[in-house]
């Protein structure tokens, strides 16, 4: 008898196994595909309200089950009791949000004539799902960026199947459960699995969203290509905070504090280098240091202990160790922390001043819970720094003159600028979230956008008139080609000579 391999998962903050998934191999991501393909028709087929009411169903199931969902996250990630209970909220008003749209924004459209020659023309588009939509996710959101892509994706009518990470598969693979669970149709489901899995979900679907580092989303979007299936990418960032002079510095140091080490630093969008005008910048960086120094490091229950949690795993501590490393041995000075702490994957919230862009933590994406603040004469040496970079995912303004905050976001060269605010653009659910540059392709919500990306568009065109062969059919001939002509030219001129009289 065969044995299937598994995966133990660790937990980040003290080691200890507290799971265990299946190890598929391509061979069995292939079958899944393929099963999600031909149930995908019944699925699509059940309308935009059937959906509706199966994903409504869904989310009641996980607001029931909110606090043991949070319980698995929390035991595979490391994060604080209240950052481990943010993402399944964060879920359940995208369902309710692209419920009470979809039919709305899956709507067939029906546009008038763009002129005299399609007059006789009714025009359509409709909107059709791809068959098999797949979800590949990294560790450091897996129960929300396995859904915010799939909950659209099945809406649109798609079958989906997530790929998660293999450091933290266990949350995702108990939400596809519950899908089952609720007896909704079998069109949504979960493969674990290393590279190989996330490598065959790539070969095996219609349509690929993947997030994850700027380098695994070039191979994907290369294989993508090659299959000639469309794809979305969610990558890397280096995400920029610009304080002006005229910053509320209490407001702005409280904001890097959380916008740099909130999930320890490992998002995307995290604060992950800050240009303060030199007027304020020592004062800025005095409050910076007050506000990281009341965080609590550690490992967590249920009990909010601890405010910043564990590094996702040991690679990732080592990155962030080598980025403070690097940037004393260039000439940097460590405020506070700098430095591993506890038995997990802990490393403490650390204030870095007087770095440059010579520096790997101004340069490459740390991911980890580091805040390297440069001194700058000006917003126009911020926004030149700031745009110094291959990434371009989102950054902060920080100013008391908003309109001013608005000129300045809009000179940034990155897919959202928040003003006075960090990452708040990841709720605006009607906003795209997009990368530019290196930090994507694509983006993910975005209003109706968020949903039609996963559908194909079809043009349907009826003829209003139907005599029994239309002036331009066959057969050809001189009068004809006179007629069809001198009338294409009555329609599509536009003043009177051009129209009476033919071309020479």
């Amino acid at each position: 008898m065969t044995t299937t391999p598994s995966i133990d998962v660790h937990s980040p903050a003290n080691g200890s196994v507290v799971g265990r998934v299946p190890e598929r191999s391509a061979e069995d991501v292939g079958t899944v595909a393929g099963e999600l393909r031909e149930r995908q028709h019944s699925w699509e087929a059940l309308g935009v309200a059937g959906r509706v009411a199966w994903l409504e169903r869904y989310r009641d199931w996980l607001l029931d089950n909110e606090d043991r969902l949070a319980r698995v996250l929390q035991s595979e990630t490391g994060k604080p009791w209240a950052e481990a209970t943010i993402e399944l909220p964060y879920v359940a008003d995208l369902i309710n949000y692209y419920c009470a749209h979809a039919e709305s924004f899956l709507a067939p459209e029906t546009p008038p004539a763009h002129g005299p020659l399609t007059l006789t023309k009714r025009q359509r588009l409709v909107r059709r799902p791809y068959p098999v939509v797949g979800v590949i996710t990294p560790w450091n959101f897996p129960l929300a960026l396995a859904l915010v892509d799939a909950i659209p994706a099945l809406l649109a009518g798609a079958a989906v199947v997530v790929k998660p990470s293999e450091y933290t598969p266990l949350v995702t693979s108990e939400v596809a459960s519950g899908w089952s669970e609720i007896g909704a149709p079998d069109v949504f489901t979960c493969v674990t699995g290393a590279g190989e899995a996330g490598a065959a979900v790539v070969d095996a679907v219609d349509y690929v969203q993947f997030t994850g580092s700027t380098r695994t989303g070039r191979a994907i979007g290369k294989r993508a290509a090659e299959r000639l299936i469309p794809y979305s990418l969610e990558l890397g960032g280096k995400d920029a905070m610009i304080v002006l002079a005229d910053a509320d510095l209490d407001r702005a140091a409280r904001g890097v504090a959380w916008g740099g080490l909130c999930n320890a630093g490992q998002m995307c969008t995290s604060v992950e280098r800050v240009y303060v005008d030199a007027e304020v910048h020592d004062e800025f960086v005095r409050r910076v240091v007050d506000a990281v120094g009341e965080l609590r490091v550690g490992e967590d229950d249920q009990s909010y202990r601890a405010d910043v949690g564990a590094l996702a795993n040991a690679d990732q501590l080592d990155i962030v160790t080598r980025h403070v490393t690097d940037a004393v041995e260039r000439g940097a000075s460590v405020l506070t922390g700098g430095n591993r702490v506890g038995s997990g994957t802990f490393f403490e919230p650390t204030v870095l001043v007087d770095v440059d862009h010579d520096m790997a933590c101004m340069r490459e994406e740390t991911f980890g819970p580091t805040i390297p603040i440069m001194r700058v004469t000006g917003a126009d040496e911020a926004v030149r720094l700031a745009n110094d970079t291959a990434y371009g995912l989102s950054a902060s303004v920080w100013t008391r003159d908003t309109e001013r905050g608005r000129r300045v976001a809009e000179r940034l060269e990155a897919g959202a600028v928040n003003i006075n605010d960090v990452f708040a653009n990841l709720f605006t659910l009607p906003l795209p979230q997009a990368g530019w540059k290196q930090s994507g392709i694509g983006a993910r919500l975005g209003g109706a956008q968020g949903i039609r990306k996963y559908t194909r568009s079809q043009a349907v065109v009826t003829a209003r008139v139907a005599p029994r062969a239309e002036p331009q059919w066959y057969p050809y001939s001189p009068l004809k080609g006179r007629i069809v002509r001198r009338l294409t030219r009555l329609l599509t001129a536009r003043d009177l000579r051009r129209r009476l009289r033919p071309r020479s």
